[in-house]
């Protein structure tokens, strides 16, 4: 069967259904109206061309792998965000990238940010937020680690630990809580980790 040409004007939870549906039409649009979007957000902290090609890439695939489990409700331009925001920050902590890195994702966060000299190293930096991590409570870290980490929706953090979706959004809404004062010395870049 043939599926209908979509255009940008249709609303967008009609979208999401046909994508989910898995509507090969559906995913073209989406892809050409956002991969601009997306490719810019990654670009201006990376500055790699091909680091950046290769992460657009991951970013869409992804979105077509993991199609069925988007809500009907998905903003696509914030998910398709968080997605490469996370991407970026997995590719600057796996490159130990250094100071100047950390200095472009504190203007990407837009947000005013007090980094200490022994913080300038992402190392240091993501040894500081594990600490943290790890005083929360066992359950509430787990769940955390899980969303964070794993990259896993709160439905299948819910149905792997057999409790509801809403005790997992709670348990992470409570996590970030208690580590956003925590680690409030580290500004925009710990607000980047935190909410990936």
């Amino acid at each position: 069967m043939k599926s209908k040409e979509i255009t940008s004007k249709e609303p967008q939870i009609e979208l999401i259904l046909r994508l989910k549906a898995g509507d090969v039409n559906t995913f073209r649009t989406i892809y050409n109206e956002h991969w601009a979007a997306v490719y810019y957000q990654i670009f201006r902290v990376l500055k790699d061309e091909e680091d950046t090609k290769d992460i657009v890439q991951e970013v869409f695939s992804s979105l077509w792998i993991h199609r069925e489990n988007l809500l009907d409700k998905t903003n696509l331009s914030a998910y398709l965000y968080v997605q490469a925001r996370n991407r970026v920050l997995n590719v600057i902590a796996s490159q130990k990238v250094r100071s100047n890195y950390l200095i472009s994702i504190a203007q990407y966060a837009d947000s005013p940010c007090n980094i200490t000299e022994e913080l300038l190293d992402s190392e240091e930096l993501l040894k500081r937020v594990q600490q943290e991590i790890d005083r929360l409570p066992p359950k509430m870290r787990e769940i955390f680690e899980l969303s964070r980490k794993d990259d896993l929706s709160h439905r299948e953090i819910a149905e792997r630990l057999h409790i509801s979706p809403e005790t997992v959004k709670k348990q992470i809404k409570n996590a970030l809580k208690i580590l956003k004062p925590r680690l409030k010395d580290i500004g925009g870049i710990c607000v980047l980790l935190l909410l990936r």
